[in-house]
C-alpha cells in the first residue's frame, strides 16, 4: 500500500462537502495530466519534474508568445522568452535536473498557498495548470483566428 494514502485519506476526511465534491470532480483530471507527465518521463528518460517544468514553464509560455508576437505583428516576446530561458539554463553549473527540482518545490510551494482560499493541492494544480491554460489558449486562438 501506498504509504501516502493514509494521510490522503485523513486530509480528505477533514474536507467539508463541497470541499470533497470538488475534489472528486478534478482528481481525474490531475491524474490524467500527471498520468501522461509521468510517461513522458518514462519514455524519454528524464523525471517527472523535469517535463513538468518543461511544459509548464517553457512549451506552454513559449506557444503564447508566439501567438502574442504574431498578433501584434512584431517578434519580441518570443526572443525575450527564449533568452530568459538560456539565462536560466547557464547562469551557473546547476544541473538541469536539479534545476527542475528547484523549480518544480517552488510551484509546489506556489499551488500549496491556496490552501488560504480553500483550495487544496489538487484543485490548485487542475485551475491553475489545466484550466486558465485553457482559458488562455481559448482566448489567443480566438484572437489568431
Amino acid at each position: 500500500m501506498n504509504r501516502r494514502l493514509p494521510i490522503l485519506k485523513e486530509e480528505f476526511s477533514k474536507l467539508t462537502l463541497v470541499e470533497k465534491i470538488i475534489t472528486v470532480v478534478m482528481l481525474p483530471i490531475f491524474a490524467v495530466v500527471a498520468g501522461a507527465e509521468l510517461l513522458i518521463a518514462k519514455l524519454t528518460g528524464t523525471t517527472y519534474n523535469e517535463v513538468n517544468i518543461v511544459v509548464y514553464y517553457l512549451l506552454i509560455p513559449l506557444s503564447w508568445t508566439v501567438m502574442i508576437d504574431y498578433l501584434m505583428k512584431l517578434p519580441l516576446l518570443t526572443p525575450l522568452f527564449i533568452l530568459a530561458w538560456i539565462i536560466f539554463l547557464w547562469k551557473d553549473p546547476m544541473k538541469f535536473r536539479d534545476r527542475c527540482d528547484w523549480a518544480f518545490e517552488k510551484s509546489v510551494d506556489f499551488l500549496l498557498w491556496f490552501k488560504r482560499i480553500g483550495w487544496n493541492y489538487v484543485v490548485s494544480s487542475v485551475i491553475i495548470c489545466v484550466v486558465i491554460p485553457i482559458l488562455v489558449y481559448c482566448l489567443l486562438i480566438y484572437l489568431v483566428v
